[in-house]
């Protein structure tokens, strides 16, 4: 699913990218949906493709970090899905090994061009609250059924909601705030037969005494707002309104002029305390999501040499937040 939503719809739009191969052990369905590309059998046989300067890693999580290794070892940039490794050790490595080979290692961060998200982080650079006091972050799904990605439910390396959303989110607040003090992280399970968490939680302090409430699990029938933030001034709340994904699945193109563009009725909601004590409620639309703005930066970055905004040191971070002692493990 990765492969079909996020990437290949970006990729195969032969202005700055050409999508050349990908690797269908099975069913040749990007075949089907992409003619002119090569569908090989085996990883190898891409890595040995000297044509291809790129290498999209999107495979279990558990396998991310020996693909990784293996496409720099094979002279490819590399832009890497969410969780980026299991544990900041291994993500070092691989960065130490992107460097030795002078090759670009990116991590696939997409939500950061969330129209939810970006409506939160225009609120928080323009100070429109006053000084951050307490953000509250969630994902909320209800699955009580065990995922058919079996090394998402499986006991290994990198399994369970923590490491299936988490990154998101604290992706999100580390871009944000930077690295915080302090954190807690609590997970729990709840599906019968489960191996793996289907609760987490992540309490994160920074300077100046904000707090920030990480929030993902499997089991909420009635979402709350994806994001609530109070501040000296005020608070604001949005629910999680994006709609790329849903998009993308539906076939719809990134080109299409309502890509991106969150429904009416979905508004975030800023309310202002004024001098007198009187509330001032303003409703504020989503900037428009745009997952075309990561793969800009991916190619800005291999052409141009320009940062890629997901910085190494922010992923080292998110890694050592998700590996610590859960309170309740």
């Amino acid at each position: 699913m990765s492969g079909r939503v996020f990437h290949a719809p970006f990729i195969n739009q032969k202005t700055r990218f050409e999508l050349r191969a990908v690797v269908e052990r099975h069913e040749k369905r990007a075949k089907q949906r992409y003619p002119d590309i090569i569908s090989y059998d085996s990883v190898d046989e891409l890595l040995n493709d000297d044509s291809i300067e790129l290498v999209i890693v999107n495979t279990p999580n558990n396998t991310h970090v020996d693909y990784a290794i293996r496409a720099l070892r094979a002279g490819k940039h590399i832009l890497v899905e969410k969780p980026f490794a299991p544990n900041s050790a291994e993500a070092k490595h691989v960065f130490d090994v992107g460097k030795e080979m002078g090759k670009h290692v990116m991590v696939f961060q997409n939500r950061r061009w969330d129209s939810d998200f970006k409506l939160l982080k225009q609120v928080v650079g323009r100070e429109l609250l006053g000084e951050p006091i307490e953000l509250h972050v969630r994902f909320d799904r209800y699955r009580m059924e065990k995922s058919p990605k079996t090394f998402k439910e499986q006991k290994i390396p990198a399994s369970g909601v923590l490491y299936d959303l988490g990154p998101h989110l604290l992706d999100q607040v580390i871009s944000l705030f930077g690295k915080p003090e302090k954190s807690i992280k609590i997970v729990s399970t709840h599906r019968p037969g489960s191996e793996v968490d289907d609760f987490s939680s992540l309490v994160l302090t920074y300077p100046k005494g904000l707090t920030v409430f990480i929030y993902a699990s499997l089991l909420v029938a009635n979402p709350l707002p994806a994001y609530v933030l109070h501040g000296t001034k005020g608070s604001f709340q949005k629910v999680r309104a994006d709609v790329q994904e849903d998009q993308l699945q539906a076939g719809i193109s990134p080109k299409d002029p309502e890509y991106g563009i969150e429904p009416i009725g979905k508004e975030g909601l800023i309310t202002l305390m004024k001098p007198n004590g009187d509330r001032e409620m303003r409703y504020r639309e989503a900037l428009k999501g745009d997952y075309n703005d990561l793969f800009n930066a991916v190619y800005a970055q291999i052409r141009k040499e320009e940062p890629f905004p997901v910085k190494q040191e922010e992923i080292l971070w998110q890694l050592e937040i998700l590996e610590q002692s859960a309170l309740n493990g």
